[in-house]
């Protein structure tokens, strides 16, 4: 085995790790954004209407943050890191619903899965860091 396929596979294994650390941390905002949801249902400034919108807003804020530590810790591919960020909140979203109440998901799922992408996709997009510029001396 060349040392380049070595090198190739260290990176990717770097990439999941990110992707999978931005996954947990997107995982963790988008649940604080739902209790924060659930708060303000409970207090009734936010009616049961909003409720899927909700949860929407907080899989996008969530991967989002999580895709923004993901493309920080790879450096590199920014918009396939926060996509991936998203892909699996989606995925960990997906397994705790299922896990939880034992059902099969529902067509709502696809609305959780875009937000999820369309999140960490602009995380991806907005993280990118610019190309520096050489100064002559």
């Amino acid at each position: 085995m060349r040392k380049n396929e070595e090198e190739q596979g260290a990176k990717v294994v770097r990439y999941m790790v990110n992707a999978l650390w931005g996954g947990v941390l997107a995982l963790a905002v988008c649940i604080v954004c739902l209790l924060a949801a659930a708060a303000g249902i409970s207090k009734g400034w936010l009616g049961m209407d909003f409720l899927y919108q909700t949860a929407l807003v907080g899989c996008v804020a969530g991967a989002f943050v999580g895709g923004r530590l993901a493309v920080r810790r790879s450096g590199s591919r920014a918009l396939v890191m926060g996509l991936a960020a998203g892909l699996v909140l989606f995925l960990l979203l997906l397994t705790v619903g299922v896990a939880g109440f034992q059902s099969a998901p529902d067509e709502r799922a696809i609305g959780l899965l875009c937000a999820s992408l369309c999140g960490g996709a602009a995380a991806g997009l907005l993280g990118k860091r610019g190309k520096k510029k050489k100064r002559r001396k």
